[in-house]
């Protein structure tokens, strides 16, 4: 478990991401496109897929398939992001300029994941 600082960094900012769905399930709970079923439980369920590929970050062993279902889940998660593009009521408030760097910010933490297969 001799990896850099920045990788415990990524991997404790998935699992702050992934507590917050627990704290503040609204929040997600409002982003959710209308097309997807069982809100409550794909929020539960993200939250703990964070969770779990955060931790698995740590560890040689779990590592490199944490990476993939890192990069995995932000791609699903794009979903949400074009969703919240549609329009007023979907943006959750959020302005629209805010909502467009969602995108390639989305694309650099996948690198950002898809980089630490080298370790």
């Amino acid at each position: 478990m001799n990896f850099p600082w920045h990788l415990y960094l990524m991997a404790g900012m998935y699992v702050f991401a992934g507590i917050m769905h627990f704290i503040k399930p609204k929040a997600y709970l409002r982003i959710m496109p209308n097309y997807l079923p069982k809100h409550k439980a794909l929020v539960f369920w993200s939250g703990v897929a964070e969770i779990v590929l955060g931790i698995g970050l740590c560890f040689t062993q779990t590592k490199d398939w944490a990476i993939y279902g890192i990069i995995a889940m932000l791609l699903i998660f794009l979903l949400v992001h074009f969703y919240m593009m549609k329009g007023e009521k979907e943006s959750a408030g959020i302005p629209k300029w805010i909502l467009l760097l969602r995108i390639p910010l989305q694309f650099g933490l996948m690198y950002w994941a898809y980089w630490y297969l080298q370790f």
